[in-house]
């Protein structure tokens, strides 16, 4: 597994949009499947928020963000993304990308992927 770099986070009014950006320290992660968590102030759980296959075939998001959150991926520019539109106050928390190849979107869905390393991530504060 690489460690994760998060970019886009920042302070933002209910209703606004935000993009978050994700690559890796050192080798490239074209074929990890990878996955955008958060971590809400005073929480100590990760949560999954959505996730992309390694071949952008499979997404998946948990329902509060539907139809809100957007993820994608560019492997030949080794970036991900998370767009995120009428953002709301619960959604602020610190956000990171992970991933590798043997952890698959379902099991991120789940709430079983169990990574070891985790990068910095990106604050997200959206005031109401």
């Amino acid at each position: 597994q690489v460690r994760m770099v998060e970019s886009g986070g920042g302070l933002v009014q209910s209703g606004g949009s935000l993009t978050l950006s994700c690559t890796t320290e050192g080798p490239p992660f074209t074929y990890y499947n990878i996955g955008w968590f958060r971590q809400a102030p005073g929480k100590e759980e990760r949560e999954f928020v959505a996730g992309i296959s390694w071949s952008s075939a499979r997404r998946s998001y948990i329902d509060s963000v539907k139809g809100r959150f957007t993820i994608s991926r560019d492997n030949a520019a080794n970036m991900a993304y998370l767009e995120m539109r009428d953002l709301k106050p619960e959604d602020t928390a610190t956000y990171f990308c992970n991933g590798d190849t043997t952890t698959s979107v379902a099991t991120m869905v789940s709430g079983r992927a169990a990574f070891d390393l985790w990068g910095q991530g990106t604050q997200v504060t959206v005031s109401s």
